[in-house]
């Protein structure tokens, strides 16, 4: 695929950010824990993006009922990358996808304003079999982002898009082993 399909984040030499948009009792309760907790479900697949723009475009700038706490997830890259490489595309066989423990699915990244735009974003779901993982080993930080994404929106609805722009996560092209990448088309 294209560089239309690469993936960009914020991330270091040991973490990658994701974001995750939830009810004020889940995310109230994961940043007192400093970890996922009840109410968090551990029953169902969890979905986490490295894109703060489409994650502000799937909650409507945390305003979506059930999705108006916007929380930055920091996980290790070694579970990123063990995510991905456990990873199907959702648009690939319907019977591996049935078996994979994370589905990955490639969604138009959304501008300012969430107006889809020519590059995509990845979403990865964290299935049953992997969430207790990825909430007890890979998650190393939670952080409430809410009242800077509203804040984002407010500057944006107000016609201050330079001023938004300048709170915007840093995102950057992720250098992910060709390995890892290849079967679910991104470029490395």
């Amino acid at each position: 695929m294209t560089s239309q399909y690469r993936i960009r984040a914020d991330f270091d030499d040991r973490t990658l950010v994701v974001y995750q948009a939830y009810s004020p009792a889940v995310a109230d309760a994961a940043l007192r824990a400093g970890r996922f907790t009840a109410p968090f479900s551990f029953t169902r697949m969890t979905w986490i993006k490295p894109s703060f723009l489409w994650l502000m475009h799937r909650s409507n700038w945390a305003r979506k009922p059930g999705q108006t706490r916007v929380l930055a997830v920091r996980i290790t890259r070694d579970g990123w990358e063990e995510a991905l490489t456990r990873g199907r595309l959702t648009t690939g066989d319907p019977a591996a996808l049935a078996e994979a423990a994370v589905h990955v699915q490639w969604d138009p990244e959304r501008s300012l304003r969430g107006a889809p735009l020519n590059h995509y974003s990845i979403q990865v779901g964290v299935g049953r079999g992997l969430i207790r993982t990825y909430a007890d080993d890979w998650v190393t930080d939670i952080t409430d982002i809410t009242a800077k994404a509203r804040r984002i929106a407010d500057l944006v609805g107000a016609g201050r898009t330079a001023q938004a722009k300048q709170l915007l996560p840093p995102e950057r092209s992720y250098p992910l082993p060709a390995a890892v990448g290849r079967h679910l088309g991104v470029d490395s």
